[in-house]
């Protein structure tokens, strides 16, 4: 694979702990999916609080519709939040507080402990070049959603 990790970030006006909540609640995450993969939850806490918790949750790939269960795998209150499904890849956000209030959001897709299948699987689906569209949509949706948010409160 050319792209073991495919990063991109923005800035939100609203607080870390606005966006970790959006980013800790699985429901949430149709609600900010910019790769038009992520449907409805079928099971997860109400909160993800740390590594080992689990959520599953419907998706449709080439439009064909399955059910993927996720793993916690990098958990710190308000900054750090990464889970992986049957893969070893990675979805990872993180989170630095901003000097005027708001937040710089990172989204990683880690393909980097990736095994040959998987690998090769990855980048036959186009993975690099469709991830990297989807984390950018992804950003863009969480920012107007932290952003709607952080001004309800």
């Amino acid at each position: 694979m050319t792209e073991k990790l495919i990063s991109e970030s923005t800035t939100v006006d609203a607080p870390p702990e606005v966006v970790f909540a959006i980013l800790a609640d699985p429901r949430q995450h149709s609600r900010i999916d910019g790769s038009g993969s992520v449907g409805a939850v079928l099971s997860a806490p109400e909160r993800l609080t740390g590594t080992g918790q689990t959520f599953t949750v419907r998706m449709k790939l080439f439009g064909v519709p399955y059910v993927i269960p996720n793993r916690v795998v990098e958990f710190e209150e308000g900054r750090l939040i990464a889970w992986r499904h049957f893969t070893a890849n990675r979805w990872r956000y993180e989170l630095a507080p901003t000097s005027d209030g708001g937040t710089t959001v990172t989204e990683t897709f880690d393909a980097s402990r990736a095994d040959g299948l998987t690998d090769a699987i990855v980048r036959a689906a186009k993975f690099p070049e469709r991830n990297r569209a989807g984390i950018l949509g992804t950003l863009q949706r969480l920012k107007q959603a932290a952003e709607t948010d952080a001004a309800v409160r």
